[in-house]
């Protein structure tokens, strides 16, 4: 227990020195599930009442923690964080891809591809692209014509990186997510809608991770870009000439229109809907199923839709939920008051 103390940082309390140092952690388990000789931890007020019945061995728990529970406790500065450092000492080896072209991969002759790089079956790089050292293309994924990886990158299978596309370094794109599709544009002339033309390109940063069936469409012209260090969930849709700054967080089911503009450290939660050729500031943050219609400040934070300011948001609902309470009263001073219909009528 000592050595997992060290291990991340902390420091070790619920128990005699002796037992400390006897006592043994085999595994690792949500409160729900931990059992003796499992760590888990404590991130949520909302599951107090299950940690208190834990039957852990170990809790990781915050600094300020102050709460009587069995499992002994392990004060750290992020108890969510820790523990993914304790699953980390339990999970299994990571796979490691080796490097190469597999024979079935197809690589055009005048494709890059960089020592270390690692190239699986059925991969296709076509004409001019360019794949960083240390990167995977994983199965069946497609690189496009002239379109750039950078180093250390991890293209899962059956991604689609379209022609000229960019990607910094250590990009990470899971299965089934497209990059650079065509955007949605069109005019209508002649009784129909005739397709505009999308001749940009998507340009992604360092560090950005993008999850899975999320497609980011390229610029109509110029660049859609995403920043460095922003998270993109799976289900997402980024449509052309969007700009999404560094280290935001775009959660799953999200919808941004062309040309919005989104700054850094941004949060946007589940099936939030953006419009197009707006500006949303930096550190804002947006609840989910919001609907985004106009300029958002920096810091604002949200909720609703048309999103209004979260604590604006939370009276309307609390109204909202008491106009039931609020009819039966007003009827009952229409019965001694007399209702105005009434009234209305007998004059008539």
């Amino acid at each position: 227990m000592e050595e997992l103390a060290r291990l991340l940082g902390g420091r070790a309390e619920g128990a005699t020195p002796e037992a400390l140092a006897a006592t043994r952690v085999t595994g690792a388990a949500a409160i729900a599930e931990a059992r003796g000789g499992d760590v888990t931890f404590f991130g949520n007020a909302r599951y107090l009442p299950a940690l208190k019945k834990c039957q852990a061995t170990c809790a990781l728990v915050s600094e300020d923690f102050a709460e009587e529970i069995l499992p002994v406790r392990i004060r750290v500065a992020n108890p969510s964080l820790a523990f993914s450092q304790v699953l980390e000492q339990f999970a299994p080896a990571p796979i490691i891809n080796p490097p190469g072209i597999h024979p079935r991969a197809f690589v055009a002759e005048d494709a890059t591809v960089a020592e270390g790089a690692s190239i699986a079956p059925n991969a296709v790089i076509e004409p001019g692209a360019c794949i960083g050292a240390g990167s995977f293309i994983g199965a069946g994924a497609y690189i496009g014509h002239g379109a750039i990886v950078g180093e250390g990158c991890t293209i899962l299978p059956n991604v689609t990186i379209r022609e000229r596309c960019r990607l910094g370094n250590r990009v990470t794109i899971h299965s089934g997510t497209t990059i650079g599709s065509d955007g949605f544009g069109y005019e209508f002339a002649n009784g129909r809608h005739a397709k505009i033309p999308q001749t940009g390109i998507v340009e992604i940063g360092d560090d950005v991770e993008i999850g899975a069936n999320v497609a980011i469409d390229r610029a109509r012209f110029g660049r859609t870009i995403i920043g460095e260090g922003t998270k993109v969930d799976n289900l997402v849709h980024i449509a052309h000439n969007v700009v999404i700054g560094s280290h935001s967080l775009i959660i799953a089911q999200v919808g941004i229109s062309g040309s919005a503009r989104v700054g850094n450290y941004v949060t946007i939660a589940g099936q939030v809907g953006v419009v197009g050729h707006i500006e949303i500031g930096d550190g804002a943050i947006i609840a989910a199923k919001s609907g985004i219609s106009k300029d958002l400040a920096a810091k604002s934070v949200v909720w609703g839709s048309p999103a209004v300011p979260l604590r604006d948001a939370k009276e309307q609902l609390a109204i909202i939920r008491r106009l039931p309470q609020l009819v039966a009263r007003v009827r009952k001073l229409e019965q001694l008051l007399g209702s105005p219909e009434k009234k209305d009528s007998a004059e008539s």
